[in-house]
């Protein structure tokens, strides 16, 4: 290994004792980290020239309009942040451990990143306010240089990288931080004496655990010293609701320099074991990794990334600015300029919220939410679709994993649970599924049938045709599935519903699934609904459907129907895509004659007792989807556009909330009762395009972009926003908020 440390000529000498050798470049990481090409030969890190200068590390795609896209500044108060944390974070790669940076205020923590924010399998924690904190100090006098932020911008969020700029007696510091791989941080500390006379410097880094204040979480980290740096490990603690580790994770920082630590309780202190002799305009280079993994073999297979890393350090800075560029050069693509600034922050949103596969997951995929307790250490169906859209924009490999990661857990025919569900997607799965006592992971119900129209789109964005070969059988089973196990009246107009599960053990609790399987939990549409059992030919029950045909359902099933005629078409199966078409054709007509009424212009669900529409509840916003599918009549979709833009009904200063206005049951701050969904109203603003209403779609989408509280400044991507104010509400970080905003903003 080298030593880790690069300086120029300018007047630095090297305290004796350390040579340079060779070293072997990084190979791929998953998915989206563009190779990494191998040496051919071996190098001295200096390039092997004398008087070889130190090389500035590439600062990412710094266009000035693309820094700071999210706040990322602020310290933890707590181990365990709140239900939804107020700070914002940066991840990459997939990885499960997450940073921020400090505010210029917090002197004690400068030269360290906030954090980690850590998943403990399924929950967001934080390890430290900044664990591992680089500081000098001067070898004549022995004391610590401090250290001020060098101007407004010294501390900053550039794509792809976390920035501190740091002055402090005559010495200027550059610390990046940048991911690696799924399992590895990569910070480097560039070191410059500014001041007319020589400087000896040691470098020292420093930290301390922040302990949660209850058992057993409390005594589960602890610190150890190692030969390049310092670890934590953990005790194995199976709290199912909070927490989630075992004797095999480990955080573990390492040196490419030469080091020794010494812990004292929950603090550490490293010290390099050689200072350096800085002349005035020198720079030396200090490189570390941080790598958060689960198992043993995650660790073997982190170890050549860390190496390889810590060895030509440059290689992680260029593969990452080329990355981020790619990125953006694809995402903002035809963005006005006003707009870049979201459209950007949408991509990292999304990238932060990608995890590597860990545990029960097996593909990349995209999670909801980091920094929201509940929403950071698993995939959700129907999120996914939905992301999964958004993120083609930018990366389809990414894009068509996070797809394959819910179908890795498709339901299948020689199931020894479930056969009866052969073809259904779990609404969630987790690091932990039921065997292993995950409390989060679920199959109680599924979710809304996206998953045709998502892997057509991401196929069309970029990824390869056997993707679209290989999803082809899983689609159509999925569908297949709702028709065999949610059609009560065997009539062609499905239902959501619930699945034959232990924990499906009430008509309550089977409602309760049913209301999830549709996505919108407390709709006012479910309040009085009834719950049916559906049984196969021999009798047997194969699950539960609500006594209502959902209009958003059939309309997401006749675009399943014509997206899979494209695709049986696109692959050679001409009698599939005409079966297809067919069946797309008479649910059509269908949802047209028993979902709409015409008395009050609007969709609604259909009750199976009669057959005609559930006007009671009153209107929701489930009632475009049949716009946005291609369902409506002309006569029909011009009534959906009146409602859809009159303030008295849809049309609210923050428009398209998911119940309407004039509702009894609307409630500005009711989850699906009235708040304001970026994703539904996408759908809705898609549904005006296709029906010819340019000029609606246009100032509908102005009017959510431009009054959605911070969506066009600095603040997180809210789950959901008032309709009466604009203001954000429940989860910070939200991703198929995201991908929504990715896809308004490309229509400018």
């Amino acid at each position: 290994m080298t030593d880790g440390i690069r300086r120029t000529d300018g007047g630095g000498e090297r305290e004796p004792g350390v040579t340079r050798r060779g070293f072997t470049a990084l190979a791929a990481v998953p998915v989206a980290l563009a190779a990494v090409p191998a040496a051919a030969t071996t190098a001295r890190a200096d390039g092997g020239r004398p008087g070889a200068e130190h090389r500035p590390a590439a600062t990412g795609p710094a266009e000035s309009d693309l820094t700071d896209l999210l706040d990322l500044h602020g310290l933890p108060g707590a181990a365990r942040p709140p239900g939804n944390n107020p700070l914002n974070v940066f991840a990459d790669l997939g990885a499960w451990h997450a940073y921020g940076l400090p505010a210029a205020t917090d002197r004690d923590h400068l030269g360290g990143f906030t954090g980690p924010l850590y998943l403990a399998e399924e929950y967001p924690w934080y390890l430290s306010r900044a664990f591992t904190r680089f500081g000098l100090a001067d070898e004549g006098s022995g004391r610590p240089l401090v250290f001020a932020a060098r101007g407004a911008a010294a501390l900053r969020s550039e794509p792809g990288v976390l920035r501190q700029e740091l002055t402090a007696d005559g010495v200027r510091v550059t610390l990046d931080l940048r991911f690696a791989g799924n399992r590895t941080a990569l910070v480097t500390a560039v070191v410059r004496n500014v001041s007319g006379t020589a400087l000896r410097l040691r470098a020292r880094w420093s930290g301390e655990l922040l302990r949660h204040d209850t058992e057993p979480v409390r005594s589960a980290p602890r610190l150890r010293r190692t030969a390049t740096g310092v670890a934590v490990d953990f005790a194995r603690v199976r709290e199912f609701a909070s927490f989630l580790t075992t004797d095999q994770t480990r955080f573990e920082v390492t040196h490419a320099t030469p080091v020794v630590t010494e812990v004292r309780g929950d603090g550490y202190t490293t010290t390099a074991v050689h200072a350096e002799l800085l002349r005035p305009g020198a720079t030396v280079r200090y490189v570390w990794a941080e790598s958060y993994t689960f198992t043993e073999a995650e660790r073997r297979a982190a170890h050549p990334v860390v190496a390889a890393a810590l060895r030509r350090p440059e290689e992680i800075t260029d593969a990452t600015t080329r990355r981020w560029q790619g990125y953006l050069d694809r995402a903002l693509r035809g963005v006005p300029a006003r707009l870049r600034r979201p459209a950007a922050k949408a991509v990292q949103t999304l990238v932060t919220n990608w995890r590597g596969p860990a545990g029960r997951l097996r593909s990349d995929g995209i999670t909801p939410s980091i920094t929201n307790r509940d929403f950071a250490g698993g995939l959700w169906a129907w999120d996914s679709w939905k992301e999964a859209v958004g993120t083609a924009l930018f990366d389809p490999a990414l894009a068509a994993s996070s797809i394959q990661a819910l179908f890795d857990h498709q339901i299948t025919p020689d199931s020894p649970v479930r056969p009866r569900d052969a073809g259904m997607i779990p609404d969630a799965v987790f690091y932990n599924d039921p065997a292993q006592g995950g409390l989060n992971w679920n199959e109680r119900n599924s979710k809304p049938p996206l998953a045709a129209w998502a892997v057509w789109t991401v196929y069309e964005r970029g990824a390869g045709r056997d993707f679209l070969h290989r999803m082809y059988p899983k689609l159509t089973a999925y569908h297949a599935w709702w028709y065999r196990n949610r059609d009560h009246a065997r009539d062609g107009l499905a239902q959501y519903g619930a699945t034959v599960d232990p924990a499906n053990d009430s008509t309550a609790q089977r409602r309760l699934a049913a209301a999830w399987e549709s996505g919108m939990d407390n709709a006012p549409r479910f309040d009085h609904s009834a719950v049916l059992a559906n049984t196969d030919r021999a009798g047997r029950v194969v699950g539960w459907s609500l006594d209502q045909e959902s209009v958003d359902l059939n309309s997401y099933l006749y675009a399943e129907k014509t997206v899979l005629a494209e695709m049986a078409r696109e692959l050679g199966r001409p009698s599939d895509a005409v079966r297809y078409r067919r069946e797309a054709e008479s649910l059509r007509d269908r949802v047209r004659e028993r979902c709409y009424d015409p008395g009050t212009g609007f969709f609604y669900d259909a009750a199976l007792r009669d057959g005609r529409p559930r006007t009671a509840p009153g209107k929701g916003i489930e009632g475009a989807i049949p716009l946005w599918a291609g369902v409506a009549t002309g006569r029909q979709a011009a009534a959906v556009r009146s409602a859809l833009t009159d303030p008295a009904r849809f049309g609210t200063y923050l428009p398209l909330p998911t119940v309407s206005r004039d509702s009894p049951a609307f409630d500005p701050t009711g989850y699906w009762r009235g708040l304001v969904w970026l994703d539904q109203a996408y759908f809705a603003i898609e549904g005006l395009r296709r029906y010819g209403y340019h000029r609606d779609a246009d100032a509908t989408a102005e009017r959510l972009l431009s009054r959605a509280a911070g969506l066009l400044g600095d603040a997180p991507i809210r789950e959901n926003y008032h309709p009466l104010t604009g203001g954000g509400e429940n989860s910070a970080n939200f991703s198929w908020s995201a991908a929504a905003l990715l896809e308004l903003v490309r229509r400018g």
